[in-house]
């Protein structure tokens, strides 16, 4: 049996839980779970925010471990592999998205890592809030050497949510990027941008953020509830990563996009509200547009790109057993920048 945590209802704690792996297939890697991050989407889904949850639910998917055991027709990895899985752990395979490496819009909808149903047989996805976990090499992928783990599993969701787009629409050299929000995405969108060499600005509410968001990559910070600095921020940015996860007024941003610019919604789940008016996307050819984590391939680059650049989340460890005190501190910003579980605490329920 594999220990975990998991929610049983959307008003409920989530609390210990065991269930069954399923056996090995001949495309398996079997995953002794080590660390895993705790994102937004876990509590959205634990708490059933989009109606859809299926219970009991375990989250989790920002996950390393080391590999334990591989299936007969596995070659790429090997027993003792330090290795990571994301967001999904399944796709068609046959679709034009999946041929072309970019398994999260397969047109048949990828198999997320956890609340959804194994398209083979059926079982339900359980994540990394638990022991172990078994996942095709396919979906597998390494962990630099070197690299530290427990700040590299929230790399799997964080780190390829806003490193993907960045890669999409090219940035570089001679660019301007801003980041709304300085939270599990926004920090890793300023560390990106400034690696790829970008000039990056921090939209942010709070002034006591500047020294942060330098430390961070930011060459510039803005202070949103300021009206003259975003006057004085207007037809200034080509791309504009928007990390907040809840419905806010984007119009403001629109307003700072250069001619030609991109403003990417990132964090938000649902409606824009209040609406976005087209006047300004028209008078400067402006788009709004958004994103979702990149393949696997992608992924495995971005990791690459980070151990090449010295690129990890900045993390705060917690145990399994704080994850409901976790959850609430999540709601209300606080934590720098993500929280990681240090699944061997599993041990203690």
């Amino acid at each position: 049996m594999t220990k975990a945590y998991a929610a049983q209802s959307a008003d409920t704690d989530l609390e210990p839980f065991s269930f069954t792996r399923r056996d090995l297939r001949a495309d398996d890697v079997a995953i002794d779970i080590l660390y895993c991050g705790v994102c937004h989407s876990d509590l959205h889904h634990a708490r059933n925010h989009a109606g859809y949850t299926l219970y009991p639910t375990v989250p989790g998917h920002e996950i390393v471990g080391r590999v334990t055991a591989v299936g007969s027709e596995v070659s790429k990895f090997q027993p003792g592999d330090m290795v990571g899985v994301g967001c999904y752990v399944d796709s068609c395979q046959k679709c034009k998205p999946c041929h072309a490496g970019e398994e999260p819009y397969c047109v048949e909808y990828a198999t997320p890592t956890y609340g959804f149903m194994d398209r083979h047989d059926g079982m339900p996805s359980y994540g990394g809030y638990s022991e172990n976990i078994i996942v095709s090499d396919k979906f597998t992928v390494r962990i630099p050497e070197g690299m530290d783990a427990k700040s590299a599993a929230p790399l799997l969701c964080a780190g390829i949510t806003t490193y993907s787009p960045l890669r999409h629409w090219k940035v570089g050299p001679g660019h301007k990027v801003a980041v709304v929000g300085l939270g599990g995405l926004g920090h890793m969108g300023l560390k990106f941008a400034k690696a790829m060499g970008a000039e990056v600005t921090l939209f942010t509410r709070s002034p006591d953020k500047e020294q942060e968001a330098r430390r961070l990559g930011a060459d510039h910070v803005v202070l949103s509830t300021d009206e003259a600095q975003m006057a004085a921020a207007a037809n200034s940015f080509d791309y504009i990563l928007d990390t907040v996860p809840n419905a806010h007024d984007v119009n403001p941003y629109v307003a700072t996009l250069a001619w030609n610019g991109t403003l990417i919604l990132l964090g938000l789940l649902g409606a824009i509200d209040p609406p976005l008016h087209n006047v300004p996307l028209m008078m400067g050819r402006k788009s709004v547009a958004s994103s979702n984590v990149g393949g696997i391939a992608e992924t495995q680059e971005m990791l690459d790109f980070c151990a090449a650049n010295g690129i990890t989340c900045d993390v705060e460890m917690i145990d399994i057993q704080d994850i409901n005190a976790a959850y609430e501190r999540m709601e209300k910003g606080d934590v720098h920048y993500r929280f990681v579980i240090d699944n061997a605490s599993l041990r203690k329920s």
